[in-house]
């Protein structure tokens, strides 16, 4: 089965699952499921702009769909609260109304453009995760060079661990899917900073500069001074380098996770209380590296592992859940049936 093929499978199971969820959660069914409330992720909010290959698609939503993804949580019942405000809230006596909390990560300049003005309509307040190499441009976003380089070239050769050198002829859009997909599956482990070094290579042979992608995408840091000022905004840490971090030893580990902080507290004036994991997921979440940005000083840490929160979420704060809000399903049926809970529930 192609991996196009297979992800459009996918896809269709979740949009069949979504649906599903919202039928059960207008029902009334599965009402514990719930929680006490969540925290949504985005990453790019701006104008979609279709191309031949997107293999972040998933990280990037409208604002359109922003305005109507609050609207439908308003409509819902849901009270909208600061990232630092969550452990009050899931403590608070007011067990009636659910709460919601948005966060953005990595600094992306559309974040101030078009994010800003759909929170500022509704008053909700909104936390970004800061990785210091991005806003500082000492480090490349792979995942953006990637895309540019699928979409704007037709033929390029990587280098490999190994040595050896692959050629990828991408003139069409499955072949520029397919090796989006297969260089993507290739990063975010052992060796990334590595992987990231040959992809930007591959990019500067075929005229795609890694670097100015940085300064395209990526707030300066009196940008994120600015926005950091603003009564609904604050700045969370996320490492230097976005790396992975449990392929990192515990020196590495530990700093990445002061140096971000002392840069956000150099931005903000404050030393900040929260924290985004880089992937989010197993690559950068175990006991140890939990244990570790508890050491460091955050009060509460975001995973990408999908769930809502509830009160014993208190019991693993380095540990909370994330609800992604996805460019492949931005319907805001699908808002209300992931703030129910329900998704997560069925999967057990």
């Amino acid at each position: 089965m192609s991996a196009r093929l297979n992800r459009m499978l996918r896809q269709t199971a979740i949009t069949a699952g979504l649906e599903a969820s919202h039928v059960l959660s207008r029902l009334g069914a599965m009402s514990s499921a719930r929680g006490r409330g969540a925290i949504f992720t985005l990453h790019h909010v701006r104008p979609h702009t279709p191309r031949l290959a997107e293999p972040n698609r998933h990280l990037e939503i409208t604002p359109e769909f922003l305005e109507l993804a609050i609207l439908q949580l308003k409509s819902d019942g849901y009270r909208f609260v600061a990232l630092d405000e969550i452990p009050a809230a899931l403590t608070s006596s007011n067990t009636g109304q659910p709460f919601a909390a948005f966060t953005l990560d990595d600094g992306f300049r559309d974040n101030a453009e078009h994010a800003l003005p759909v929170f500022e309509r509704h008053g909700v307040p909104f936390t970004i995760f800061v990785a210091r190499g991005f806003a500082e441009r000492s480090h490349t976003l792979w995942w953006e060079t990637l895309d540019e380089l699928v979409n704007n070239t037709s033929r390029f050769t990587l280098a490999d661990p190994s040595g050896g050198r692959t050629v990828f002829d991408i003139a069409d859009r499955a072949a520029k899917i397919a090796a989006g997909d297969r260089i993507g599956a290739t990063i975010g482990g052992p060796g990334e900073s590595e992987a990231i070094a040959a992809l930007d290579a591959a990019a500067v042979e075929a005229d795609v500069d890694a670097r100015m992608l940085a300064d395209r995408l990526v707030m300066t840091p009196d940008e994120l001074k600015a926005i950091a000022t603003h009564p609904l905004a604050s700045l969370g840490a996320h490492t230097v380098s976005h790396r992975a971090l449990t392929f990192l030893d515990d020196a590495t580990l530990a700093e990445e996770l002061s140096f971000s902080a002392d840069y956000v507290a150099a931005l903000t004036g404050r030393r900040p209380t929260s924290f985004a994991y880089p992937y989010g997921d197993r690559r950068s979440v175990d006991a140890r590296t939990t244990a570790a940005v508890s050491a460091a000083g955050f009060r509460l840490a975001v995973t990408t592992h999908p769930g809502v929160l509830r009160e014993k979420s208190l019991e693993t704060p380095m540990q909370f859940p994330r609800i992604s809000l996805n460019g492949f399903y931005q319907n805001p049926r699908y808002v209300s049936a992931l703030a129910s809970g329900i998704p997560f529930a069925r999967r057990g």
